[in-house]
């Protein structure tokens, strides 16, 4: 074990509170995972309407793009860790009572939307202080590692509940499914009350209004080249490759004629793709340096996605996801890890915010605006037109800024006027 852990990709798992709170957020995410699904079949089962699918999907994403913000001007104003235990318990609460109604033959399909709109909202005002705890559990040259291990506990959790879904449902209940998420949240609770955090530092704007403070932060975000970079470079990406994602389904059916099954085999590639990834981004990175293999990633992306919407079988189309999925996790994890490094302290789970809102509201942007434009022109097309047009814009933006890919270096200043014309 100790060698295992010797890995760069395992280091911060070496960490007393980090190994603690990355433990239990994997337990809490399969429970996610388990909820998401039996809350899918439910709705669907109590309507027999696809709309109500993804109403309630969206019910859980929607309070991202517009909470998150609010989350992070709180988060670098409170005890971090306090404010994850009470989040923490919002979606225990709301998690008990979708188990309750159930199991009391109440439930209906708005009452559902409404619990997990709840506890997306719990979730996405206690985010960004998550994000925000990450540089206070670790040391700094641990902190790509860690926030890499934290996109392969999403992952992991991706794939396991799924499975742990269809298992539940078929020996138990939607109420067990809707338990034992609840329970989950408990390993969170246990976990942050074991660590200890520092308290932010007051910071010039304590004593203003939650807007000011939120402006503040954009004003931050905006006045830090990396984060700046990093931002708008995630929201591209979102716009432009990121759709794939909720394509899967559709590519599947009209590309390859199957069904469940065959859906499940490339999100699972993905996740497969995306663990691995995630494991080796940090010995990469140590190797050959954070913003050379985060430039890296960024290139070879939109070329491994051109090679999927190519894929002339379903075999081929998964070989090629699990390559996606570790670039992807790798693009995600490498900007985020630019954010969290470089801004400041007293503006960080803010900062932070702005980027999880980037991701989390353009991306089901572009994955309608995709899903329209694949049905018109083709999935495939689509797909590859995206690509491309993002592979241009990238290098474009590099040769005519190359001050922007300094910027994405893990540490302010470093290497901003030295670019190598290699990384363009």
């Amino acid at each position: 074990m100790g060698r295992l852990l010797s890995l760069a990709s395992l280091r911060p798992l070496r960490r007393r509170d980090f190994a603690l709170v990355w433990s239990a957020a994997l337990v809490s995410n399969i429970g996610s995972w388990l909820q998401t699904i039996a809350v899918g079949i439910l709705v669907t089962q109590l309507t027999g309407q696809a709309r109500w699918t993804g109403l309630v999907a969206a019910a859980a994403f929607v309070p991202i793009g517009v909470l998150s913000p609010v989350g992070g001007a709180i988060a670098d104003r409170v005890d971090r860790r306090r404010l994850l235990i009470g989040t923490t318990v919002g979606e225990t609460v709301a998690a008990v009572l979708l188990a309750v109604l159930v199991g009391t033959g109440n439930a209906s399909a708005s009452a559902v939307t409404a619990l997990v709109f709840a506890g997306g909202c719990m979730a996405a005002l206690g985010f960004p202080a998550y994000q925000a705890i990450l540089p206070d559990l670790v040391d700094r040259d641990d902190l790509l590692g860690a926030s890499s291990l934290s996109m392969a506990q999403y992952n992991l959790g991706r794939v396991v509940g799924p499975v742990l879904a269809g298992a539940v449902l078929v020996a138990g209940s939607y109420t067990w499914a809707f338990a034992l998420n609840a329970a989950s949240y408990g390993a969170v609770v246990v976990a942050l009350l074991m660590v200890r955090l520092e308290t932010p530092a007051p910071s010039s704007d304590d004593s203003t209004g939650l807007w000011s403070r939120i402006v503040a932060g954009a004003r931050g975000a905006a006045a830090e080249p990396g984060c700046r970079t990093a931002i708008l470079t995630i929201a591209v990406t979102a716009l432009l490759l990121s759709p794939f994602i909720a394509l899967i389904p559709a590519v599947t059916v009209k590309l390859f004629a199957g069904g469940e099954g065959a859906t499940s085999l490339l999100i699972g590639a993905q996740g497969v793709g995306a663990v691995a990834g995630a494991l080796s981004l940090a010995s990469l990175a140590r190797r050959y340096g954070h913003r050379r293999v985060l430039v890296a990633n960024l290139l070879a992306l939109p070329l491994l996605l051109a090679a999927y919407a190519a894929a002339p079988s379903l075999a081929v189309a998964a070989v090629a996801l699990v390559a996606v999925g570790a670039c992807y996790v790798n693009v995600l994890s490498g900007l985020g890890a630019v954010v969290q490094l470089r801004a400041p302290e007293v503006l960080r789970a803010r900062i932070l915010s702005l980027y999880m809102v980037a991701l989390g509201t353009v991306y089901p942007l572009g994955a309608v605006l995709q899903g329209a434009l694949g049905d018109r022109w083709g999935l495939r097309a689509v797909t590859a037109a995206g690509a491309a047009i993002y592979l241009v814009v990238l290098v474009a933006a590099g040769v005519a800024r190359p001050d922007l890919v300094a910027a994405l270096d893990d540490v302010p200043g470093a290497g901003e006027h030295d670019v190598d014309p290699v990384l363009l």
